[in-house]
């Protein structure tokens, strides 16, 4: 994993961060000198992660839905850490049924975690990340969509709604705060918690972290695999440094080449099949 400085002396909030795309992210801020405030409502988990990363990395509990936690832990956390330079809206749920199988209250459950969730910690920390623009030139918030930000997926209604959702709430940020310098943009990968993905479908490895390890699946697009947690935090160390100090209001996508266009077997001209 690269390390270097480009967050040094930044102070990061991740929420969702107690496993899976969280939880690395909060590695790769670390290691570009970052001190990073992991959040999950996974205390023991959060905890372990938390302690695994050294003296730069705390954990807090914190249910995104809530306004008053929101508060108490940004009021925590600039007594201790002295303000936030970043803040990463990361926690998310899947639920995975047809419309007509959608209840309401599971539609509601999920735009609350997925679209509620990063509305009230974009509300809630802003006087802190226009606190730190003023002083330093530059603050971030780096929102974790999805493909599903940008296009539909079956059995995915309240998902895919919730992303859209992240992408709209991400533009208007960015709209609104660019005059503080505080910076908003959406990751779009085609990635996440694998823990996610087998609560749900009931397949795959969570166990496989590395992408030598996956066979070439056409399946998934150009690059022939699903996409890794590793896969996506270094995009968030990007958009969290001042690497990416002239973008805002951006989707940045992540996808294997999938959105690049349809990946077909052409007889005798060309195969989907790796040539290794």
């Amino acid at each position: 994993m690269p390390s270097g400085n480009r967050l040094e002396g930044k102070t990061a909030l991740i929420t969702g961060a107690a496993r899976g795309t969280g939880a690395a992210i909060a590695k790769h801020f670390i290691a570009e000198g970052a001190r990073v405030l992991l959040t999950d409502v996974r205390d023991e988990l959060g905890e372990s992660v938390a302690a695994e990363l050294g003296d730069s990395a705390r954990y807090a509990r914190l249910d995104v839905t809530s306004e008053d936690e929101w508060k108490s832990t940004l009021a925590a956390l600039g007594e201790q850490e002295g303000g936030l330079d970043i803040l990463v809206n990361n926690a998310a749920i899947l639920l995975l049924q047809p419309i007509d199988q959608t209840s309401g209250e599971d539609f509601e459950r999920v735009m609350r975690v997925n679209a509620l969730g990063p509305f009230l910690g974009t509300r809630s920390a802003l006087p802190l990340l226009r606190q730190a623009a003023a002083q330093k030139g530059d603050a971030s918030i780096v929102n974790v969509g999805s493909t599903d930000s940008l296009s539909g997926t079956t059995t995915t209604a309240a998902y895919t709604a919730s992303k859209f959702a992240l992408a709209g709430l991400t533009r208007v940020t960015a709209l609104e705060n660019g005059k503080y310098r505080v910076r908003a943009n959406i990751l779009c990968p085609r990635a996440g918690s694998a823990e996610m993905q087998v609560e749900q479908f009931g397949i795959d490895n969570p166990g496989v972290t590395d992408a030598q390890e996956m066979p070439y699946d056409p399946s998934y697009g150009p690059l022939g695999r699903r996409g890794l947690p590793d896969d996506v935090a270094p995009a968030a160390v990007f958009l969290a440094s001042e690497d990416a100090r002239f973008m805002t209001g951006a989707e940045l996508l992540l996808d294997g080449g999938m959105h690049a266009g349809e990946y077909v077997n052409v007889p005798g001209r060309f195969s989907t099949k790796p040539l290794v």
